[in-house]
């Protein structure tokens, strides 16, 4: 059974965990983190500089390494591991106004859901664009920028990310 998360807050250590967050059993979060309205699972480690949003999901066994953003609508499935300073999106056409020029708010745009299934791994500084699906066991090469969906057990690198091989294939 989950443990409510503002046990594990830490001022001192400036640890943000909202007690709106749902912490599995040893999940293990790295200074200057910022977890609000998520799922983390049992034996995740949260690294540094992470902020993870209302409505993620991260699974069990997942490594999110430093400097990374996972916003509304991700969910990584068990055993994902996230390299450093990744940034997912959740948007197809942020704007920072509304028609008549306010300020946007929930109801000014739709958010899109994004998929990184099991065994997955992405590489330091990608960035994921909404609406994607990550196949299990798939490969995202460092600094790729994923726009479609990636099939399970590939590699995939490059701005756009592009397929470069099997993953279990050297």
């Amino acid at each position: 059974m989950p443990r409510v998360a503002h046990e594990r807050s830490d001022p001192a250590n400036f640890v943000r965990v909202s007690p709106t967050v749902r912490l599995g059993q040893n999940v293990v979060i790295h200074c200057f983190a910022n977890l609000y309205g998520c799922r983390v699972g049992d034996d995740t480690r949260v690294g540094a500089f992470v902020e993870i949003q209302a409505g993620a999901v991260v699974g069990a066994r997942c490594k999110v390494s430093s400097h990374t953003f996972i916003c509304s609508g991700v969910t990584l499935e068990d055993e994902v591991f996230v390299g450093h300073g990744v940034v997912f999106t959740n948007d197809r056409d942020p704007r920072a106004t509304s028609e008549d020029g306010d300020l946007q708010t929930e109801a000014d745009w739709k958010m899109v859901p994004t998929r990184v299934c099991r065994g997955a791994s992405i590489g330091s500084g990608a960035v994921i664009l909404p609406g994607v699906t990550i196949g299990e066991g798939a490969l995202v090469g460092a600094g790729a920028v994923v726009t479609a969906d990636v099939e399970p057990g590939t590699v995939v690198a490059g701005c756009p990310a592009r397929f470069l091989r099997l993953r279990n294939q050297q």
